[in-house]
């Protein structure tokens, strides 16, 4: 009944989804990670039922910056068919405290939450995803309907495995249906396991192996932002590093399609290397670059140098792999969608520009990959 995940825990009160396997999650080099690896981005229920009311019983966890701050609700969403028939809310119970100034990773519990939907329209049996929220650690503890409820079948779609970066995992998005790898799938009828980690598309070994051993149709792998972000690593490594990822990957796949992903536009650090940096002249979020041009003649990453490399190596490598592909991630969100669409904080897309990289990406990429 749970799709989009890669592993799911038994916990004594009921199921967890993780989106890395248990060996992968000891291997977490922060505490950032540590939640946003356990965040539900692209992972639902699949039910068959004809019931006029669902109910689910949930304990969620969100990142939150102290004990005290208001949160507002999380949104649990059923789609039918690929169109979105049904929004409920509940509360967030507990809390990961945690901030970059202050890195605790503290947890502090709080109380379960029940997500009711009703008004479904009972009677002949349909297929559902029930769609947890994106920036949620969500325990599944009970379901109940006014009907029976079956597992949905598997569906004969397109398994479309994708890793990025929050852009990805879908910050700043409404809802998890509204982040833009939600949206293509939904848009092309493709199975979604989004293995995308805010903060942490950081070409990471142990997120290589997870994609090589997770059953896919088709693999996308939208990489630098973070690198750059982050400041985390020079030219010379990049390079083999994004060689190493992707042998890796084809260990367990190698005839599956793969597309190497560039960066979409980012005003700050196009030029300029990383890190970033937050303007603290303004009130308001906005990022900057902490780096400038001549750090990347010193060898310092910028976007620009990103794409640049991914779409050689790529194009190296497609004389013995020609299943790998490369998409220029400017055809997604280029500076002309910029000055029409600004991104609110200068970095991550709102949901107009989520939308717009979700179609985009279903027309353009997995239109070409999905059967028939």
């Amino acid at each position: 009944m749970i799709r989009g995940a890669v592993a799911v825990e038994e916990t004594g009160r009921g199921l967890l989804p993780h989106r890395l396997p248990p060996w992968a999650r000891r291997q977490i080099p922060d505490r950032f990670m540590v939640q946003t690896s356990a965040e539900s981005a692209g992972v639902r229920l699949a039910l068959r039922t004809a019931a006029d009311v669902i109910e689910l019983d949930v304990q969620a966890r969100r990142i939150a910056a102290d004990a005290e701050a208001p949160m507002p609700p999380s949104a649990y969403e059923l789609t039918e068919a690929g169109r979105l028939v049904a929004t409920a809310s509940a509360p967030v119970g507990s809390r990961y405290v945690f901030t970059f100034e202050r890195p605790e990773g503290r947890i502090e519990p709080g109380p379960d939450a029940t997500v009711r939907f009703t008004g479904l329209a009972a009677g002949a049996e349909r297929d559902l995803e029930l769609w947890l929220p994106y920036h949620d650690a969500v325990e599944l503890l009970e379901l109940r309907a006014d009907a029976p409820v079956a597992a949905a079948p598997e569906p004969a779609a397109l398994r479309w495995v994708h890793h990025g970066s929050s852009i990805s995992h879908g910050y700043r998005a409404a809802t998890t249906t509204g982040t833009w790898p939600a949206v293509a799938a939904l848009r092309a009828g493709a199975h979604l396991t989004n293995l995308a980690f805010s903060g942490n598309a950081m070409l990471d070994p142990f997120t290589a192996r997870t994609i090589r051993d997770t059953p896919a149709d088709l693999i996308t792998l939208k990489t630098g932002v973070n690198i750059v972000c982050g400041d985390a690593m020079r030219l010379r490594a990049f390079r083999p590093a994004v060689d190493g990822f992707l042998d890796t990957i084809r260990e367990g796949h190698p005839d599956t399609p793969i597309v190497v992903v560039s960066p979409i536009w980012c005003a700050p650090i196009e030029a300029s290397a990383g890190p970033t940096a937050q303007d603290p002249d303004r009130d308001e979020e906005w990022t900057v670059a902490a780096g400038t041009e001549a750090d990347v003649l010193a060898g310092k990453l910028s976007l620009q140098v990103v794409r640049a490399e991914l779409a050689a190596i790529v194009d190296r490598r497609q004389d013995d792999d020609h299943r790998l592909h490369h998409l220029d991630g400017l055809s997604l969100y280029g500076e002309r969608d910029a000055a029409a669409m600004p991104l609110p904080d200068n970095l991550h897309p709102g949901p107009d520009v989520q939308r717009l990289i979700g179609e985009r990406f279903a027309d353009r990429v997995l239109s070409q990959f999905t059967p028939g």
